[in-house]
């Protein structure tokens, strides 16, 4: 099966040291998949990570865009080092490769206009005070955890190095892709511009499942399944669950918007686009039963 396989920035840790630990564990269950003879691709988020090198290069001014291409590059190499190490310790000889992947936004999208998505780290009020006073953040209170920076969060349209991809894919390498959501990128006449923005890792994440063909599209997290009443004596685990059950429960209201609601609307968002594919909301630690369908809440047309 081609599979691919979405990682949360927040379970990469909040410093380089604490990542390069982390993600020995990490891409175990990955490795696992590979093992098992599947065409794996990975992306990953970087919300955490953005924040702090764009925090650490604001002397020198370093542009938005940069700063993404720069956590592309650091986060794929600790994953790109881990997974090779442990294809080595269990006799794979497999290449893994870290694509600096540009993906195409509109520049009309709404996003732009209302900056939405958290990056960096949590802070008191003072500090995110100080942020607006010195640097002109919008700071937001972020689900009773303090105060964190928010950018615009366009949807991805297309990915601008999907034919690499492909080709690295059909030779048998793992590729790492469209880190952090992509670099966005808005097309003008013939050239692309990066512009300061961060995607949505998860929805990155679908539209390059769906324009790979992918079988599966696998949204690692921290639960085992999406819930609805998550937390409450009437909590219910979704399981095997069709696109317009999962739908009606959307409109419904039932997924918060800080948390499950984009990994469920990308995870729809394949679907749709793919009848024959299926989407897996899943925990890390069991992606690999996750793929044969004993855990995660299993989405399908």
């Amino acid at each position: 099966m081609r599979v691919v396989i979405a990682l949360g920035g927040n379970a990469l840790g909040s410093s380089a040291s604490e990542q390069i630990e982390l993600v020995k564990e990490t891409v175990k269950p990955i490795v696992d998949l590979i093992e098992d003879g599947n065409e794996v691709i990975i992306a990953h988020g970087n919300g955490p990570q953005v924040g702090m090198i764009n925090t650490q290069m604001s002397n020198v001014n370093m542009p938005f865009p940069e700063c993404g291409a720069m956590s592309q590059g650091y986060i794929g190499y600790h994953l790109q080092n881990a997974i090779k190490n442990e294809l080595l310790s269990r006799k794979i000889n497999k290449n893994v490769v870290t694509l600096i992947t540009q993906v195409e936004v509109s520049e009309n999208d709404q996003g732009f206009k209302y900056p939405s998505k958290p990056i960096g780290s949590f802070m008191n009020e003072f500090e995110a005070k100080e942020q607006v006073d010195k640097f002109g953040y919008i700071m937001v209170e972020d689900s009773g955890r303090g105060y964190r920076r928010v950018v615009p969060s366009p949807k991805p349209v297309d990915i601008v190095e999907k034919e690499v991809i492909e080709e690295l894919v059909k030779n048998g390498t793992i590729v790492i892709t469209v880190g952090g959501g992509g670099i966005p990128v808005i097309k003008r006449e013939d050239e692309y511009f990066g512009v300061p923005a961060v995607i949505d890792k998860d929805f990155a994440s679908s539209k390059l499942a769906e324009i790979v063909n992918a079988d599966i599209l696998c949204i690692l997290t921290a639960v085992d399944y999406v819930a609805i009443n998550f937390g409450k004596p009437n909590h219910i685990d979704l399981k095997e669950i069709k696109v317009k059950e999962l739908e009606e429960l959307l409109k419904a209201g039932h997924f918060a918007k800080g948390s499950m609601l984009p990994k469920v609307e990308a995870a729809l968002a394949f679907v749709n686009k793919n009848k024959k594919g299926i989407s897996i909301i899943a925990s890390l630690n069991k992606a690999k039963d996750a793929l044969k369908f004993k855990t995660g809440t299993i989405i399908s047309y």
